[in-house]
């Protein structure tokens, strides 16, 4: 443990050398920071080093910023400190760190220096790769800060994976994106947006992948998290973010864990009586299959970033993607956002958290765009490498039948046409059990279309009320959701 108190000889203590002035990038925000007469806390890490206060003694002047910086690494001393705990890299963990160290800062800083001092307190616990860990290096980080002095704390969240091969570059991306953080805390909170997009400066979401933050405290009052996430997603700093019905941000891995995943994805604009009946469908053809009896399943509504723009990705409307959710919220769904245009791609995502069956409930015409070979030129294997890539693991996809709206007839897995020269393939997997038709349907719901529904709603067509569930109703007509009049 390393006291940055005014007799420390090193990293800025009293007699050191002044700071240098042509800094710039990490160090500068460190050098900031260490010169901010206002700003005082402390530093505790886990993991990987102590990369991120290192930054603060490195570049001078870290007397006047710390007053305490620390590694409790064996897990005797560690649980002397923070309490016993069942897994030490955890939001868990996390937080009864911050509650420690910014607790024990307070108690003995307030009286003396609390009216001109803004306190914060940083923790990190990482299981970052070495000779024992050889999986991808991941962790959770958090600051807990006071915007002014005095005030009440606020805080900041996040979990990364990190994806350098080599201990030492791990270690060294932590402490970049661990001064980000601080920095971001201490003087970009009040536009999340632009703290977001300073998290990975200097060190790219190549290295670092933040695929799960969360605001919390009187700062962030006026924050969504379930925007924050899908921000992430936008920016590629990850490729999906997940929450709860109740708005609640989630960790992928945590979510996953163990578990059989089935997946609807859809545009959800509004969400319909046949999306639900589909979701049922599948739900009781999946909880049957042998793998997945006696385990625990997880159902997932998905929306991918072109779904919720008009294909770039990018312009997205705040307020329309809450409704969205928010719809989906009343019938107790866990979201989850992705840019997994593929679904050989969403399928590794998902096999990457869990090694349990897999689950896809898809339309019938969806499965027929499934079998367009254009969305694969830019494999070397075409529709054949992406199709080895999806069914590569336990995975299984469900067809909703479709009603062809001039003849009336139902097309299904067993009926759909694909390309002449896909036939065989098609009937493979349908021979051999990767695909599977949905017979046990509602057949009011076939004909319901998520486009026509909106129309109605925005033409005050009442019709519009029997095609979507009920809760969903109620709420789009309590708050005019997508366009409602009333």
């Amino acid at each position: 443990m390393s006291p940055a108190g005014g007799e420390q000889s090193g990293g800025g203590g009293a007699g050191s050398e002044p700071p240098a002035a042509n800094v710039s990038g990490t160090a500068h925000k460190a050098l900031r920071i260490n010169l901010d007469t206002e700003t005082y806390g402390t530093i505790a890490e886990i993991g990987a080093g102590q990369e991120t206060a290192r930054w603060f003694f490195r570049v001078g002047g870290a007397a006047g910023t710390l007053a305490k910086a620390m590694s409790a690494y064996d897990m005797v001393f560690s649980d002397s400190i923070y309490g016993s705990a069942q897994r030490y890299v955890s939001r868990e963990r996390l937080e009864t760190m911050l509650d420690h160290e910014y607790g024990l800062l307070v108690e003995r800083l307030n009286a003396r220096r609390g009216e001109g001092t803004r306190f914060f307190a940083f923790a990190d616990t990482v299981a970052a790769h070495s000779f024992k860990h050889r999986l991808d290096g991941h962790g959770w980080l958090g600051v807990r800060f006071q915007t002014h002095p005095r005030q009440p704390p606020s805080q900041i969240v996040l979990h990364v994976r990190m994806w350098d091969k080599e201990n030492v570059q791990q270690q060294e991306a932590l402490g970049i994106l661990g001064v980000n953080l601080i920095h971001g805390a201490l003087y970009t909170w009040e536009t999340p947006a632009v703290l977001l997009d300073a998290l990975v400066e200097d060190v790219t979401a190549a290295r670092v992948e933040v695929d799960m933050i969360e605001f919390q405290g009187p700062a962030f009052e006026g924050i969504d998290n379930r925007l924050m996430a899908l921000r992430l997603v936008q920016d590629g700093l990850t490729n999906a973010a997940m929450f709860t019905a109740d708005g609640r941000v989630i960790q992928p891995a945590d979510a996953l864990y163990k578990k059989a995943v089935l997946v609807e994805r859809g545009k959800f604009h509004p969400v319909t009586r046949a999306d639900m009946d589909m979701l049922h469908s599948a739900h009781e053809r999946f909880v049957q299959e042998a793998q997945v009896q006696g385990e625990s399943v997880i159902t997932l509504l998905e929306m991918t970033l072109n779904s919720l723009t008009n294909g770039d990705g990018k312009s997205i409307d705040p307020h329309d993607f809450l409704e969205r959710v928010d719809t989906l919220g009343t019938l107790g769904q866990t979201v989850l956002i992705s840019n997994y245009g593929e679904y050989h791609r969403l399928a590794a995502y998902l096999f990457r958290y869990t090694h349990k069956m897999v689950g896809l409930a898809m339309r019938a015409a969806s499965l027929k765009a499934v079998f367009d070979e254009k969305y694969y030129a830019d494999l070397a294997g075409g529709i054949l490498e992406s199709f080895g890539r999806l069914f590569k693991n336990d995975l299984k996809i469900y067809v909703y039948p479709l009603q062809d709206p001039e003849s009336g007839e139902r097309i299904g897995a067993e009926t759909l046409q694909v390309a002449p020269n896909l036939k065989h393939l098609y009937a493979y997997l349908l021979e051999n059990d990767y695909i599977e038709g949905l017979e046990d349907v509602d057949p009011d719901c076939l004909s319901i279309s998520g486009r026509a529904v909106l129309e109605c709603i925005r033409d005050g067509n009442p019709n519009w009320e029997r095609m979507v569930p009920e809760p969903a109703a109620a709420l789009i007509k309590a708050r005019g959701l997508f366009g409602y009049r009333g």
